[in-house]
């Protein structure tokens, strides 16, 4: 049976990406309106009462206007992913990180609505989740991130500012401690006490690194770093997309090796003389930060191996 889906916002970065993937898979109806269409509410609810499933590449407020002309189809309303911020932490959606705990993958398969996680977030809750799970990082412990993404986490005006050669080569930014990311990040960690997030951006199109320092003798059961590595495993084993792989030996990481791929990589660095430990995460922010994990969500919600 062919499934109908429909990009609302098949322009943009993300959902070119997904356009173009789903193009080379079997099954998949695309449709579509033409750019004098995509901003008439009555040709996209025509369009989004025939698909089975609308995926929503949109700024926040675009998504939740779409989600309401969605839901004011009734009986033909679609299923929905979103890619927006706007639903991640929302009463009835989804969270759509097949990872993140037993049991996530089925419920994202039979959901009526789901929120694709964020870049940032992708990286945290995947190393801070299982480790909160297992007792090894308290609820309540006080935890910063550092991460830099490529510059395509922008946005257009940030990507055109690069492509121009205006942008510096590196810069800091969010730095009012008001991420966007912050929330999810929390709340799917299981984190009670709200972590300080920096964030950064390379001048370098794709590719994404998260850390999470740690000092291990202020964790509950001041555990190894072994120990550490050895939960985070235990919780991914069988994942086909992510894995836990060595620290370098050259004790140097770039960002950019798994850029077109829906693969993340964690690694635990240690430094067990001094009690140190960095929690590290690399993924392609448009890949499983984006519509890597958009297209693994759309097989799991239309029962397709992916």
């Amino acid at each position: 049976m062919t499934a109908k889906i429909f990009i609302d916002g098949e322009a943009g970065t993300t959902g070119l990406q997904i356009r173009e993937k789903l193009k080379a898979r079997a099954g998949i109806e695309l449709l579509s309106l033409s750019e004098s269409e995509r901003k008439d509410p009555r040709a996209k609810a025509a369009v989004m009462a025939e698909a089975d499933i609308v995926v929503l590449c949109l700024p926040d407020e675009a998504a939740r206007e779409s989600v309401a002309l969605a839901e004011g189809l009734g009986e033909k309303a679609p299923r929905i992913l979103d890619a927006s911020t706007a639903y991640r932490t929302a009463e009835g959606w989804t969270y759509g990180f097949p990872e993140l705990a037993k049991g996530q993958a089925a419920a994202i398969a039979k959901a009526k609505r789901v929120a694709n996680p964020g870049c940032y977030a992708t990286g945290a809750i995947a190393l801070l989740r299982p480790l909160i799970d297992h007792g090894l990082i308290d609820e309540n412990q006080p935890l910063s991130i550092h991460a830099v993404s490529g510059y395509t986490g922008g946005g257009k005006a940030m990507i055109a500012s690069y492509k121009r050669g205006e942008a510096p080569a590196f810069e800091a930014y969010g730095l009012g401690l008001e991420h966007k990311h912050v929330p999810e990040i929390a709340f799917y960690s299981r984190l009670k006490r709200r972590p300080i997030f920096a964030p950064s951006v390379g001048n370098f199109a794709q590719g994404m690194l998260v850390f999470v320092p740690l000092f291990l003798d202020e964790l509950p059961r001041k555990p190894r770093g072994a120990d550490l590595e050895a939960a985070l495993k235990a919780h991914y084993a069988g994942s086909p997309y992510v894995r836990v792989v060595p620290a370098p030996a050259s004790g140097r990481m770039e960002p950019q090796s798994l850029n077109g791929t829906n693969n993340l990589e964690l690694q635990v660095l240690i430094n067990e003389p001094w009690r140190h430990a960095m929690l590290a995460a690399k993924l392609d922010n448009l890949g499983k930060g984006a519509s890597g994990a958009a297209l693994q969500n759309l097989a799991l919600m239309l029962g397709q191996a992916d």
